[in-house]
């Protein structure tokens, strides 16, 4: 009877909400403590099902949490703990010891980091190379509900909501009297920015997968990606070269698709501004198919809107006939499919292919009139990319993967000007880039600590990538190179004390160390470590510590951009007691001996999940990057290139006529503008601007996320409150012995404070939303003294319907409605000089306005 009672109860596990397993009366069993298991890979249930009959344990599991989770293989002796323990090995969840009972419960230190993937039980982790690990660097997320709550409608607005994502860098708004290191816009793509260091400081994967770079920055275009095939946004705000290699100084970026969808949606989304501009409209669709073996997932996206003009803005009015934000139209295909090809290997595919067109301009004339003189810029943009993957269950917990990924991204940029309906110039430059990548990983355990097993990933691989930056046929500024590099990187986690061993102050208790090592074959080898620890005292508490060294490799057009030489008058580069027929060459442009930026980096993080009141957790983190070797202009004030003694080091003083004639040979282009006739013999020194490794910046501040979720009760429905907020300090000096400025809190770079509060209610069909957001005000310092620019506060509002019916047309409609910046906050204007500019801070302040959208939404 109680091996009967014990099976029967035992399989409600699968079925209840929550489920309790009871201890069988079998003494053997009890008495034993340890059991011999013959178990295969299997539902989670069904594994925990098995342990319960024959240990006589009993388990407390809510079936939520088990349900679509499969266990790996279970075979030897092990005790209750060690067997619950193995299964749920990456499963994110986690065994607690209660008196003699077990409970299953969700693993806090992996619960921000990771989610189940729908295809079965892997665990997919940001900011691990091994499946299911806790991280001890911050993790942010955001899931596709949390998007579509707060009104958005694509991956590139959603990005641009999150406080440590900053709008400089390259992204469609940004204007054109933006510093180049802080913001440009080519192509209208849009990139993540993490903490103002660039977008190429930001490494963005899809599924965990490189793709092609856009542009000339190297940054990766969100934009290019369909929402409705997105399932989360994970950011690691941490460098993690350790990990991913170049470019992750700021941190990591993953947007992760859906890999299983049974059905069909199709979605529509019309809106605009109400100060005029930006109509938008967007159509897509997503279909996928799920069997016994894999699934397909495919989505379609089409958008466009119009332009914004500052004609119908009044603080950007001053500079009329200027593009805000561009028009654009694109077409965007993604899917994600995975299939078994035996029980032990499998295979996976994620591809993407995006398409746009943009156009912005501005007038050439003080009334700003567009039908007299005008530049036009028109761009055209292409990219895909391919990633499939095999992965073999070697046993044991390990698993092989061989992936490859082969991307490209073409920028077609036509920039025109015309007097009237008369082209005066054009000017045209593809920045075409590719990438193509080839990795052979493994990860599984080693053997087992009390706290449980000891995992390791190890992995080696290859990655070229290549810009061509053509500007026509015979055109000496193109540029057409390629870099290759090799790396080989592991990373060891060990799990010191688990919450089940029962000791007093420690719960647990993780270490984790990775290193890699990647040689760019011409320009450096470069081996970035980064050791992590989770200490929680108790259950509720977790205090999280990371360290380590990260580096960006210099880009290809930071190294081959064509160089150019300009022949100046002396005194106007600040020359004295020179005659006036003395002249100055000033040599810029790229630098093919650039050796690689690095940085260190360290957060600490205390993360509260109280136990009294479920669904509530806070974190507060403290984050801090040493950056060197910065890629820098050296001279950043050219009239005082042979004045100021900072810039001594690039000037090169009465050079012969054969060091004169060289700097011209080995430029590109040669333009005298000294209003005399080229003399060797007249040329008193070379300045030398070209792209340095001098700069130094250093940047600090204070993350805090908190959220909450609760059921109502008596009907009710739910409730959900969210906030993240994020304060943040920089400064930079250029070269050696150069003043220290202030980033943060100036034009057109981060400002200080920048926060996103929100509350979600939903009671069976509906759901309302209330987000408030916060950036914070920016000091104009180019003038004495700085001017205040005061910062934006804006609140949105958005309701979600969805109709129950069980079937005819209503079934599976959702109809919603949005309003966006409610009260219509703006920025503040800001002093301009040529006409072209747009006459506020385009990289932290929107001009979009009060925003009103209707969408309507059917699941077939």
């Amino acid at each position: 009877m109680g091996i009967w009672r014990s099976a029967v109860i035992a399989a409600s596990i699968s079925t209840s909400t929550t489920a309790l397993v009871l201890a069988s009366t079998v003494a053997s069993a009890t008495e034993a403590g340890r059991q011999t298991y013959h178990l295969p890979s299997q539902s989670l249930a069904a594994s925990l099902r098995a342990v319960a009959i024959a240990s006589g344990r009993s388990i407390a599991a809510p079936a939520d949490l088990v349900r679509g989770k499969r266990a790996p293989s279970l075979d030897g002796d092990f005790a209750p703990e060690d067997a619950i323990a193995a299964l749920l090995d990456g499963s994110g969840l986690r065994l607690r010891v209660v008196g003699t009972g077990l409970v299953i419960e969700r693993d806090t230190a992996v619960q921000e980091a990771a989610s189940a993937d729908e295809s079965g039980s892997e665990i997919v982790v940001t900011g691990s190379r091994i499946r299911g690990a806790p991280v001890a660097s911050p993790v942010i997320r955001l899931d596709q509900q949390d998007m579509r709550n707060a009104g958005q409608t694509s991956v590139a607005e959603a990005a641009r909501s999150i406080p440590q994502n900053f709008g400089g860098g390259q992204n469609p708004g940004v204007g054109a009297n933006v510093p180049a290191a802080s913001g440009v816009n080519v192509g209208s793509a849009s990139t993540i920015n993490l903490r103002g260091l660039g977008s190429d400081a930001t490494l963005t994967l899809l599924n965990g997968h490189r793709l092609a770079y856009n542009g000339s920055r190297q940054g990766i275009d969100v934009s290019a990606i369909p929402l409705g095939i997105v399932d989360r946004i994970e950011i690691v705000a941490d460098g993690a070269s350790a990990l991913y290699g170049s470019d992750a100084v700021a941190g990591v970026a993953n947007i992760i698709l859906k890999r299983d969808y049974d059905g069909l949606e199709t979605r529509a989304n019309l809106g605009g501004s109400t100060d005029g501009g930006n109509f938008q409209q967007q159509y897509g669709a997503v279909a996928g198919k799920r069997w016994g073996s894999g699934g397909l997932v495919a989505a379609y996206e089409f958008a466009r809107n119009t332009d914004i003009l500052s004609d119908d803005r009044s603080y950007a009015a001053s500079r009329p006939g200027v593009t805000l934000y561009p028009a654009l139209r694109r077409h965007a295909v993604a899917l994600a499919g995975h299939q078994a090809l035996t029980d032990t290997l499998s295979f996976e595919m994620d591809a993407l292919f995006n398409k746009r067109w943009s156009l912005s301009g501005f007038p050439l004339n003080a009334a700003g009139n567009l039908a007299i003189s005008r530049t036009e810029q028109r761009s055209t943009s292409r990219s895909f990319a391919v990633a499939p993957s095999l992965k073999l269950d070697l046993g044991k917990a390990w698993r092989l993967s061989l992936s490859g990924v082969y991307g490209e991204e073409k920028v077609d940029l036509h920039s025109d000007s015309y007097a009237g309906a008369s082209q005066t110039s054009a000017n045209f430059i593809c920045y075409c880039n590719s990438g193509r990548s080839v990795e052979l990983a493994a990860d599984g355990s080693l053997f087992r600590l009390p706290g449980g097993p000891v995992k390791l990933a190890i992995g080696a691989g290859y990655r070229d990538n290549r810009l061509n930056a053509f500007r026509g046929t015979g055109n000496l500024n193109n540029v057409n190179r390629s870099q290759d590099s090799y790396y080989t990187y592991g990373e060891l986690n060990l799990p010191l004390v688990s919450a089940r061993q029962g000791i007093a102050g420690i719960d647990r208790l993780n270490l984790s160390g990775a290193v890699r090592y990647e040689r760019y074959p011409g320009v450096d080898a470069v081996a970035t470590p980064k050791l992590g620890i989770i200490y929680a005292p108790v259950a509720d508490i977790a205090i999280k510590g990371s360290w380590g060294r990260s580096f960006r490799a210099p880009t290809l057009f930071q190294q081959y951009q064509a160089r150019s030489a300009l022949l100046y008058p002396a005194a106007s580069l600040g020359g004295t007691g020179y005659p006036a027929s003395a002249t100055v060459l000033l040599v810029q442009g790229g630098n093919p001996a650039l050796k690689p930026e690095r940085a260190g980096t360290w957060t600490a993080t205390i993360e509260f999940t109280p136990h009294m009141v479920p669904g509530l957790r806070l974190q507060l983190g403290y984050f801090s990057t040493r950056y060197t070797d910065r890629i820098v202009t050296p001279i950043s004030f050219q009239a005082q290139a042979l004045s100021n003694p900072l810039y001594a080091g690039q000037v090169t003083r009465a050079p012969g006529a054969t060091t004169v004639a060289a700097a011209i040979a080995n430029a590109a282009q040669f333009f005298n503008v000294s209003g005399q006739v080229y003399n060797p013999g007249a040329v008193v020194a070379i300045v030398d601007n070209s792209n340095l490794n001098a700069g130094r910046q250093s940047i600090r501040g204070i993350d805090l996320l908190a959220g909450y979720r609760t059921d109502l009760g008596s009907n009710r429905g739910t409730l959900g409150v969210s906030l993240n907020a994020s304060y943040l300090e920089s400064n930079q000096q250029l070269t050696p012995g150069a003043p220290i400025l202030e980033k943060a809190g100036t034009l057109f770079n981060p400002p200080h404070w920048r926060g996103r509060g929100s509350v979600t209610w939903s009671k069976g069909a509906l759901t309302l939303n209330a987000t408030a957001s916060h950036i914070g005000g920016v000091e104009d310092v180019r003038s004495t003294p700085a001017l205040s620019i005061d910062g934006m506060n804006t609140v949105d509002f958005t309701a979600r319907y969805t109709f129950g019916a069980v079937r005819g047309p209503l079934h599976g409609l959702e109809l919603s409605l949005t309003l966006q910046n409610a009260f219509d906050a703006h920025p503040t204007t800001i002093a301009t000089s040529v006409y072209s500019d747009t006459a506020y801070d385009s990289t932290n302040y929107s001009p979009v306005g009060r925003y009103i959208g209707f969408g309507i939404a059917k699941s077939w």
